[in-house]
């Protein structure tokens, strides 16, 4: 059994494969970031509407978080410390859905905050929380199978060897 997976982890194909998954990811974590990076005080609403933080942590999460999104999407576009621009990604992935689940169990009307701050244009439904399941599968991916990212993380590993 430990050969079969050790052969699937392997596989050179991954690479090719988690490209299109890497770009699509950074491009996603890249455009969610502007809006909030360009108003975050709209962001900080976004966020305190949640009611998980306590409200001294609101303005400080709604300050760092976008530059955490923005330096990940950057990174995994890139491939430049690909796997942990992938952590970083299934780690908020992962935050965003608990948040969201905790929003929708709430039954709170509200803007999911992740491309816009206004709930016309960005509600949370069951259908954000499976984009976003689909988002994290995908981060999950390339953070599992990825070993050798086409990339800055390959040319310099050709660089040391």
């Amino acid at each position: 059994m430990t050969g079969i997976l050790d052969r699937a982890l392997s596989w050179r194909g991954h690479a090719v494969l988690a490209l299109p998954a890497r770009l699509y990811l950074g491009f996603v974590f890249i455009y969610a970031c502007v809006h909030k990076i360009a108003d975050p005080g709209g962001f900080a609403l976004d966020v305190a509407t949640y009611q998980l933080l306590p409200l001294q942590l609101v303005n400080i999460t709604a300050l760092i978080l976008p530059w955490v999104e923005l330096f990940a999407g950057v990174m995994i576009v890139i491939g430049l410390r690909t796997r942990a621009a992938a952590f970083l990604i299934t780690g908020m992935m992962l935050v965003f859905m608990v948040a969201l689940g905790w929003a929708l169990h709430q039954d709170l009307d509200m803007s999911c905050g992740c491309f816009a701050s206004s709930s016309e244009h960005d509600p949370i439904s069951s259908l954000t929380m499976l984009r976003d399941a689909g988002w994290l599968a995908l981060a999950v991916y390339v953070l599992v199978f990825d070993r050798v990212p086409l990339g800055l993380d390959r040319l310099l590993a050709r660089r040391r060897g």
